[in-house]
């Protein structure tokens, strides 16, 4: 999942299509219908050093790299953090280490209000796959 642009203009677009919905039930289900978009995570990386610990579901994320750019792969047995993860995998999929280490994910996360919508066990699992893809693209930096 590349994405056009800037890391920026990603979250810009996200936070255009957030402000157009009108409630936190509406912009849940903008989240949840980001998950359904999420390619199928192949049995092979449903592996336990891929799952993302701290999370209130079970999530994988497996990644690799396209020259100098990390790609990432995400499931979860869970909507709403099947949901999380593809938004995450918009705005860091297909970009370089650091530009993924120089995003500040809390700052955008919060634009977007994303950790308040959620249980306080959800929004510790979204900053854990925030955690995981930072670890990620340390180790290929």
């Amino acid at each position: 999942m590349t994405e056009s642009g800037t890391i920026d203009d990603t979250l810009a677009e996200l936070i255009e299509d957030f402000d157009v919905l009108e409630d936190w039930e509406q912009r849940i289900a903008y989240v949840i219908d980001l998950g359904k978009d999420l390619a199928p995570l192949p049995e092979a990386d449903r592996l336990e050093a891929n799952k993302v610990p701290g999370c209130a579901a079970q999530v994988w994320l497996a990644s690799g790299q396209d020259g100098d750019r990390l790609t990432f792969r995400a499931d979860s047995d869970s909507a709403i953090s099947k949901g999380n993860v593809a938004l995450l995998l918009k705005l860091y999929s297909g970009r370089p280490a650091d530009q993924i280490l120089a995003f500040d994910a809390k700052a955008a996360l919060d634009r977007l209000g994303l950790p308040q919508a959620l249980t306080r066990q959800r929004a510790n699992g979204l900053n854990a796959m925030v955690g995981r893809i930072r670890q990620e693209a340390l180790a290929a930096e």
